[in-house]
């Protein structure tokens, strides 16, 4: 059976599935068991199905006919499918054993939901981006897409009886139709010459302004889904909206299909231009840089992880951007690192930050808060959890030994590379640019963490609600630690990795053997060094956790409070508040951020209470995007008298705009 097979048939299973739980309607607790066994089974043939190609790097595709116009039921799993399914396949699996247990909160309320139909989407939207990333003819893709946007939609409205979600789904789905009409406009010009949207029948234009605007067109509807700023608006909105195990698979996958769209478009398009990587670039400076101070101020825990995607996607762009700069000049080896970077990234943004809204769901479902101002204390009671959490923050931070340094290591040595062996002046101006926007996203991202990790899990708890914490069902557990284990295994095993992403480069990177290139000859060597010593590190904390419980055998051990600094009745108040540990950073970049900030000072020799409160708003959202909305809202509503309701004026217009043609076309 071919790899292709295998798709089609997760596909087929995932949506008789998914049509099973629709039709089990309101019969919750049976349709949250069928839900999460039905994308285990049926996502595990896909998983299959990649690892061959990625093993053996054999290709395979499945061409059927189609009665609709221009299209055909045309599927085909090479490496850099294959490596993007394995991705949306594992989170996938994973976040739907960690849904079942998630949903049950929600059984036996006087306000029910119906798991049947979240369910259903949920399969839904994990067949759809199978479709999308083995899609070969343009029609079907954009029929795969838009069921991957719809699916996610109805998933984002899970609560919709809540107006800052059905404000949230809104946003999120006026973004996705936006952004296909750029992908139409895009496969339009692919395919209009040959009159055909088969991928390999697509007429590819030269060098030249039509495929300069086909690439900008493909990273604005791709961008937008992927979270390029400025296009990223939805996704601080739909993530915090949506269940967790949906958030979870919304930003570790759904976004990637964004770039996965992006590298098959820029593998029709051929050599590329310099000024596109600059484009790649630039969007990676302002994604990445913009992306992690926003979550940085942010004060809802799934809010700060989404803008904390917004990052991560900026990373993987500055990649892509060294990849098609080397590729312009030459300089095989900045491509290669440049490339291997952003894919592996990919990869592992999947793994952590899935693993991170799994966390956070977990901290949501035990306290009913996401408000990290109301937490602390929480490592005491959801120790596993905490744990996690931890290790997932580490990764994204981007620190060895994890999976998250692996990635950006390979950027970083590519921009090395770019300063230090090349004549070309662009790829070491580039280098230095991306080294600097790097180093900085990584140290504002170790901040944001820690903050997240120390508000949130140590000191005291800071409301009832804290207090009464306790850890997640097991079922959320193992999905957390699984996920975990992945990113410690990646990290230790770096140059595997990068030679289980060659198959992936094999068609993007003009005949480079990837493996064999010398940079990523010398970045295998400095990783294996890295997991040495990660290895060394992991032996010795295990040798001093066994001696301290051998010491500690047969003891009585006492609790007591922290050392308070000489407060008799010290309360929770007297911690570091989430506002005011991002204060010092935050306020660097006011001129950036536009924070507003609430202050009430205390006053007098005895005064009775004080505090401090900021909010920073999308100046994106704030200053361009609600404007604009704004103004087409107040259009729409003056042109209202157009549609009056009657059929007979509606039959008019339809006249009159068929003469106007008839008179036109006479002329």
């Amino acid at each position: 059976m071919t790899a292709a097979i295998w798709v089609v048939l997760t596909v087929v299973l995932l949506g008789v599935g998914g049509v099973t739980c629709l039709f089990l309607g309101r019969r919750g607790a049976l349709s949250n068991r069928l839900g999460p066994a039905v994308s285990v089974l049926g996502g595990t043939p896909a998983v299959v199905g990649a690892v061959v190609v990625l093993v053996t790097g054999s290709e395979s595709s499945l061409h059927l006919p189609w009665s609709i116009p221009f299209g055909s039921f045309s599927l085909a799993m090479d490496g850099l499918a294959a490596f993007f399914i394995l991705a949306i396949s594992v989170v996938c699996i994973l976040s739907a054993l960690y849904g079942g247990a998630y949903l049950k909160s929600y059984l036996g309320k006087s306000s029910q939901k119906n798991l049947g139909a979240s369910w259903c989407f949920y399969n839904m939207l994990f067949a759809s981006m199978l479709l999308v990333v083995t899609a070969r003819n343009g029609v079907l893709f954009l029929l795969a897409w838009e069921g991957m946007s719809l699916a996610s939609f109805f998933l984002v409205m899970f609560e919709h009886e809540k107006q800052e979600v059905r404000q949230a789904g809104w946003t999120y789905l006026i973004a996705m139709h936006l952004g296909t009409a750029f992908l139409l406009a895009m496969f339009v010009l692919l395919g209009w010459r040959n009159q055909t949207m088969d991928f390999d029948q697509f007429a590819i234009p030269s060098a030249g302004p039509a495929a300069g605007v086909i690439f900008l067109l493909a990273v604005v509807g791709f961008g937008t889904k992927a979270g390029f700023m400025p296009m990223h608006v939805w996704l601080p909105e739909a993530h915090p909206a949506a269940p967790s195990h949906v958030s979870a698979v919304m930003s570790g996958v759904m976004i990637k299909t964004g770039i996965y769209g992006l590298l098959r478009t820029l593998e029709f398009l051929g050599a590329p231009p310099a000024w596109w990587g600059w484009v790649l670039i630039g969007v990676g400076v302002v994604s990445g840089i913009c992306g992690i101070l926003f979550a940085l101020a942010q004060h809802d825990l799934k809010r700060l992880l989404a803008y904390s995607s917004v990052e991560n996607i900026g990373m993987i762009s500055l990649g892509l951007g060294l990849w098609l700069l080397g590729t312009s000049t030459g300089n095989t080896t900045v491509a290669t690192l440049g490339l291997l970077g952003g894919l592996l990234h990919v990869w592992n943004h999947a793994i952590f930050k899935s693993l991170l809204f799994l966390g956070a769901g977990a901290v949501a479902h035990t306290t009913g808060t996401l408000n990290i101002e109301t937490m602390g204390g929480l490592l005491k009671r959801m120790k596993y959890t905490g744990l996690f959490f931890l290790i997932g923050s580490v990764a994204i931070s981007g620190l060895p030994p994890l999976n998250g340094f692996v990635s950006e290591f390979l950027v970083y040595l590519g921009s090395f590379f770019g300063i230090a062996r090349t004549g070309a002046m662009q790829v070491v101006i580039a280098g230095f640019v991306i080294t600097v926007a790097l180093a900085l996203i990584g140290g504002l991202a170790a901040a944001c963490f820690t903050k997240v990790c120390g508000i949130v899990f140590l000191g005291e708890p800071r409301s009832d609600a804290a207090k009464e914490a306790h850890e997640a069902p097991l079922a959320m557990r193992i999905s957390m630690a699984v996920l975990a284990g992945l990113c410690v295994l990646i990290g230790l095993i770096g140059p595997l990795a990068i030679k289980a992403a060659a198959p992936a480069t094999g068609t993007l990177l003009s005949n480079v053997t990837s493996t064999t290139d010398v940079g990523t000859t010398t970045a295998g060597r400095m990783l294996w060094h890295v997991s040495l010593v990660g290895v060394v590190l992991a032996v010795m904390i295990a040798i001093l956790w066994w001696i301290r419980r051998r010491l500690l055998a047969g003891r009585i051990m006492n609790e007591a409070g922290t050392w308070d600094c000489g407060y008799a009745a010290p309360t929770a108040r007297m911690q570091y508040t989430a506002s005011s540990f991002a204060s010092p950073i935050l306020g660097m970049f006011r001129w950036l951020l536009q924070p507003r900030v609430h202050r009430h000072v205390p006053n007098g020799l005895f005064p009775a209470e004080a505090n401090f409160e900021s909010h920073t708003a999308d100046v994106f959202r704030r200053f361009g995007f609600g404007p604009l909305f704004g103004a087409a809202a107040w259009l729409a509503g003056r042109l209202r008298w157009f549609q009056q309701g009657r059929n007979q004026l509606y039959v008019l217009y339809i006249a009159l705009t068929l003469l106007i043609l008839l008179l036109w076309n006479l002329g």
